[in-house]
């Protein structure tokens, strides 16, 4: 990938590569109203949702950079997500700050793969993919096409792993299948398509040592560490980000789940020696996203 003009990482102190936007300039948010609001009170989150420009304004007071997205996953939940072209709009006008990532519905078929495409047309950066929200096992080689284009267009993607705060708490999960986030099954993916670089969103409880190890045999696959804070991390994978993983591993925050002020300061009390904490709020990110 080219760099994106405007976006100077040397400008800015971190890249935050979860971010949703959540909402658009019609009022539409990602997921029905019911299951927004069940997230934020499962988070105990007090952030209202954001559209693109408000949340331009928010990492640029902070001097960070932010990937951007949503999540299409219009059949299982049957609501259409906030508009995808208005995020790369958004991002366009804001290019000093954001970064953004497309989101299509896998469930959809050959037009996802079409919307893909046209996606990648208008600016996306990459995808976001949430298999167990958008009811999906990412093994299956029924969605080879898929990742197949992805792959060819040389674009990155983001992949929710482990336990979700979606539907958490609420009756059945409303639905929702854990499994489909086991990490084990980007195993399997990232063998199939070894051009595409594949980032394994989150701390992927309950299955922490699968992420690790997919992470540490797959050259094409990351971890980034959003949505929990630092201080729940198991020893484990603190352990591999300091170390053996620490040139794999990105920052994100999941906001509006968690905020990227809390995320980085109970981060730092991990004391990480500089060069590590630099790779990943930075430096991995400007890596993988060929930021320079």
């Amino acid at each position: 990938m080219s760099p994106t003009p405007g976006f100077d990482p040397d400008k800015l102190t971190a890249i935050d590569v979860h971010v949703h936007v959540s909402v658009d300039s019609t009022g539409r948010t990602a997921s029905p109203p019911a299951l927004t609001e069940a997230l934020a009170k499962y988070f105990k989150s007090t952030e209202k949702p954001r559209d693109v420009d408000a949340t331009a304004a928010y990492y640029r007071e902070r001097r960070m950079g932010a990937v951007v997205f949503t999540v299409d996953a219009t059949t299982n939940l049957g609501h259409a997500p906030n508009s995808v072209d208005e995020i790369v709009e958004g991002a366009a006008r804001n290019s000093d700050v954001l970064i953004p990532f497309g989101s299509v519905d896998p469930l959809q078929g050959e037009a996802a793969v079409e919307e893909a495409r046209r996606q990648a047309a208008i600016g996306v950066r990459g995808f976001k993919f949430h298999p167990t929200v958008q009811a999906f096992d990412p093994s299956d080689p029924a969605y080879t096409p898929l990742f197949g284009a992805i792959e060819e267009l040389g674009l990155p993607i983001i992949v929710h792993t482990g336990q979700t705060g979606a539907g958490a708490q609420l009756a059945g999960g409303w639905g929702f299948r854990l499994g489909l986030s086991n990490p084990m099954l980007l195993d399997d993916l990232a063998a199939r398509h070894p051009e595409m670089q594949i980032v394994m969103a989150h701390p992927s409880v309950p299955w922490q040592d699968e992420q690790l190890s997919v992470a540490t045999h797959k050259g094409n696959v990351w971890i980034e560490l959003s949505g929990w804070s630092a201080k729940y991390f198991a020893p484990s994978l603190v352990r591999a980000a300091r170390t053996y993983l620490n040139g794999k591993t990105l920052f994100g925050s999941d906001l509006p789940a968690l905020t990227p002020d809390r995320w980085l300061d109970d981060f730092a009390k991990l004391e990480f020696p500089d060069t590590a904490v630099q790779a990943i709020v930075k430096d991995n990110a400007v890596r993988l996203l060929g930021l320079r």
